[in-house]
This record gives structure tokens, sequence and C-alpha cells, in this order.
């Protein structure tokens, strides 16, 4: 029997369809999930999804948010999710640079280190999931 997966934000559903498994990031790690897992609720971290049905893989960016699993139905509820199809790497690789040249900066008061770290890890995981595309 498939899981059930919905993939949702704020503002769309991304994904509704039935898989033979899910891998994504929580917050202490990256879990698998498979037909027949136990009933939990944890927090999403950042990172990439993968999706496998029928041998086939699909992958998502996903940053923060919330999964729960019951009776092989998978709902994430991510602040942000986009499909390897949809993410542009000439603008991920523009934001990387830009998050880094900040880290780089020499005025230490001008620069939020938090979010340019955020920026930075968020590109990151973009670049990684579109390099899947190829």
């Amino acid at each position: 029997m498939p899981l059930s997966v919905e993939i949702l934000t704020p503002n769309r559903l991304l994904l509704q369809d039935e898989v033979d498994e899910l891998n994504l990031p929580g917050t202490e790690g990256y879990l698998g999930i498979l037909p027949g897992h136990i009933a939990f609720l944890t927090n999403l971290g950042q990172g990439e999804l993968m999706l496998r049905k029928d041998g086939q893989q699909r992958y998502l960016a996903v940053f923060r948010g919330y999964m729960e699993v019951n009776d092989d139905k998978v709902t994430v509820l991510a602040e942000v999710a986009e499909d390897m199809a949809e993410i542009d790497p000439d603008r991920a690789n523009s934001a990387r640079d830009r998050a880094m040249e900040r880290l780089r900066g020499g005025d230490a008061q001008a620069v939020d280190f938090d979010r340019a770290s955020a920026a930075l890890q968020r590109a990151l995981v973009r670049l990684q999931v579109s390099a899947r595309r190829g």
C-alpha cells in the first residue's frame, strides 16, 4: 500500500500523490518514511525532500514547517516548498554569492549574520535540488 502524500505551503497545495517512499529533513536530521510507518508529528528543517514512486525520484526544496504521519497518510506543512523544476539556478547562485559577500563583510555592525546565514543555506538547498534536474 503506498503512502498518500500532501505537501502544502501557506499559499498553495504543491503536491498530492501516492508514493512508495519519502525522505525529508527534520530538525535533527533526515527522516525516511515508508508505508506502515508509526504515527507521529515532527518539525521540519530545511533541505531536500525526495519522493520515490515506481522507481522514479522527484526532489523538492523545503524550508521549515511540520510533518504528520498517520495511517499511511503524510501531510507536510512547509513555510516554503519548491519543486526542482521551479528553481532558477542562476538566481540561487546570485543569492548564494550575495549571502557569502555579506558574511565576509568587514562591518560586523551592519551585517545580520543569522539572516545572511539563513539566506546562504536556502540558496545552497535550492542549488542542490536544482542540480538533480541534470
